[in-house]
């Protein structure tokens, strides 16, 4: 948004914007939390291989353990968390979008 009509206006912008910075830090770490689960899967199959287990052996052993779910449900933590701050966002540009709206109509 190039200029701003109004402190009203400005505020709404410069807090849809720090809402959605904060939404894109949720998605980081939801993504480190899925690349956690993928090398843990991946380190664990191979242990398990060296041991003569089977892949699918190795699946529910990983499956399993407190690594994977810790990982999992941090990603599904901060992936809902970031998905209320975009939603936040959305809203915030929503008003400020309207308050430009409405100080054009008025002009």
């Amino acid at each position: 948004m190039p200029s701003f009509s109004n402190d009203e206006e400005r505020h709404a912008w410069n807090l849809a914007e720090s809402l959605a910075e904060q939404a894109r830090a949720m998605m980081r770490e939801a993504e480190a939390a899925l690349e956690t689960w993928k090398t843990g899967k991946e380190m664990n199959r191979l242990r398990c291989a060296r041991k003569g287990i089977s892949e699918s052996d190795a699946e529910i052993r990983w499956a399993a353990s407190a690594n994977s779910k810790n990982a999992l449900t941090n990603n599904s933590f901060h992936v809902g968390l970031a998905t209320m701050y975009y939603s936040a966002a959305s809203a915030a540009y929503s008003r400020a979008l309207y308050l430009r709206t409405v100080r054009s109509v008025r002009a």
